[in-house]
């Protein structure tokens, strides 16, 4: 195995006069032979650090995947795209935690648990981004929203999976030795890989085992003009950008992620995104309810606010199940209701998913399909004529990215769970001060859930601002509960005065009068 990464290696490096010819008439096949503009006129590194790359670049899927994007916006805007019919989610997919009955949300709960307990299940987190909107160039999961504990989104994470590791072990029994164990795959980007693998190793990985936390990039696409060329950042060096949230099937396949699941006998994933820190973390009433189905893919959405609240909706695209954007649909559309006055298209997409391994493994099987999404851009390059390096002041060219959702119109059996938006949504967006979905909103949501927790088991949180959930100093870890179990039995009929960090069992019990 070794001999032949050595061998793949030298071929990709080559450097005589055959083999750079031979790559030379590749590109220029491709219609992309500019970039061998400047060859001649590099040092020998920077000749082997393009030859590298070119090598490496498969230039015929770029060419197609900008051919397929071009054509499917080109259809989305014709007139037979703008009238594609779109249709409510049928009712035999959908289900609701706020409508279903306790007994049911239980057996849900139930069995993700007993499939945790077995050894089942695996967290995929979606964290490549930059928190550059929120004023910080630090991968975004190692912000701190400012709580009481100053714990980043990466610990909150870390330690609800910890959690239901420890509850999931009443589900086991004794005899099934290492199982109940929640590996937690983590998809980062160049510019976030090494400064996340480094935030963790300096915390201790949380409290989690480092065997249990894999880390993997997510691809990456050159940048195009909007005739399709491939864009020099330097004279030696391609312009690229990460391939969006939906290069994740790639880079699960192509960085070992699918092979590890499979030898760890793992049969279905809860993937979400880093930013949104009430997120559930393999959460198991989403988990179960989707195993209970036996579907390919679950989708978790909470009701939308309004009809024009700006998300994207699930529902069918051309009897398809597809993720329709806000700005596609029409108002008439999107103010439709159900017989029970819901919104026919109420059901908002929040990114957070379930999968099966075979589902995982199958999109390879149809990834030439996946229509990529073009976001027009100012993207820097190096002028071909001048030589000289150009910041353009507007969009000058194309990143072409996939979205998570892409996957929907090929899954088979579809599963969509609607939550309570107040316990499993609240995204980090925007810059601090912003008002909406920026760091004060977080704050405020995650220590308005922790006050319910304790109100739910009986319990109350009084003292200084306590009607003020931004400024309430107080603070439950997910290690003490999940999502409020085992509280009622210690805070029934007591009180716990603010400011109250509680790390754990022994911290609730001090803080009960």
């Amino acid at each position: 195995m070794l001999n032949s990464f050595q061998n793949m290696f030298k071929r990709n490096n080559e450097m005589t006069p055959a083999a750079i010819q031979a790559l030379r008439a590749r590109y220029d096949t491709a219609g992309q032979g500019h970039l061998f503009t400047f060859f001649e006129s590099l040092s020998n590194d920077e000749k082997k650090n393009l030859v590298s790359q070119l090598n490496a670049l498969d230039v015929e899927r770029v060419n197609r995947v900008y051919a397929k994007a071009i054509e499917g916006a080109e259809a989305a805007t014709s007139a037979e795209g703008q009238a594609a019919a779109v249709e409510p989610l049928p009712d035999d997919v959908f289900d609701s935690v706020m409508t279903s009955s306790k007994e049911k949300v239980r057996e849900w709960e139930t069995l993700g648990l007993s499939l945790i307990a077995q050894g089942k299940i695996a967290v995929i987190l979606m964290a490549g981004g930059q928190g550059t909107r929120l004023g910080s160039s630090a991968p975004k999961g190692c912000y701190d929203i400012n709580l009481p504990s100053q714990k980043s989104l990466f610990q909150l994470q870390a330690e609800r999976i910890l959690r239901l590791q420890e509850v999931a072990k009443q589900y086991r029994r004794p005899l099934d030795a290492g199982k109940s164990v929640i590996p937690w795959y983590i998809m980062t980007s160049g510019p976030t890989n090494d400064a996340t693998i480094s935030f963790f190793k300096q915390h201790n990985y949380f409290g989690m085992k480092p065997e249990n936390v894999i880390f993997f990039e997510q691809g990456t696409l050159p940048c195009l003009t909007n005739e399709g060329k491939i864009l020099l950042e330097s004279k030696s060096q391609i312009a690229i950008a990460p391939d969006g949230n939906g290069g994740i099937y790639a880079a699960l396949q192509n960085r070992g992620v699918i092979a590890s699941l499979k030898e760890r006998g793992i049969l279905y994933s809860h993937c979400y995104c880093v930013d949104n820190c009430l997120a559930r973390v393999a959460d198991p009433v989403f988990i179960g309810y989707c195993a209970s189905k036996d579907t390919d893919c679950g989708v978790k959405v909470v009701r939308k606010a309004s009809p024009t609240e700006p998300v994207g909706v699930v529902c069918l695209r051309n009897s398809k199940y597809s993720v329709v954007e806000y700005s596609e649909i029409s108002a008439e559309v999107a103010e439709r209701t159900k017989p029970n006055g819901e919104l026919a298209f109420g059901a908002a997409n929040i990114a957070n998913h379930y999968f099966s391994t075979a589902f995982l493994e199958r999109v390879q099987s149809f990834e030439d399909q996946l229509e990529y999404h073009i976001a027009r851009k100012k993207i820097k390059h190096t002028d071909l004529t001048s030589g000289e390096q150009v910041a353009p002041k507007s969009n000058n060219g194309m990143k072409l990215e996939l979205f998570v959702f892409d996957v929907f119109p090929f899954v088979e059996r579809l599963a969509v769970l609607e939550v309570d938006r107040k316990d499993d949504f609240s995204p980090l967006k925007n810059a601090p001060g912003t008002g909406v979905d920026c760091p004060e909103t977080s704050r405020r949501d995650i220590v308005a859930q922790h006050v319910r927790f304790i109100e739910a088991a009986g319990g109350r949180v009084d003292g200084e601002n306590a009607d003020d959930k931004e400024k309430l100093e107080f603070e439950l870890s997910s290690w003490v509960s999940y999502a409020g179990e085992g509280l009622e039995e210690i805070v029934r009929d007591k009180t716990i005065t603010a400011p109250a960090i509680i790390e754990s069992r022994e911290d609730l019990l001090k803080a009960l009068h």
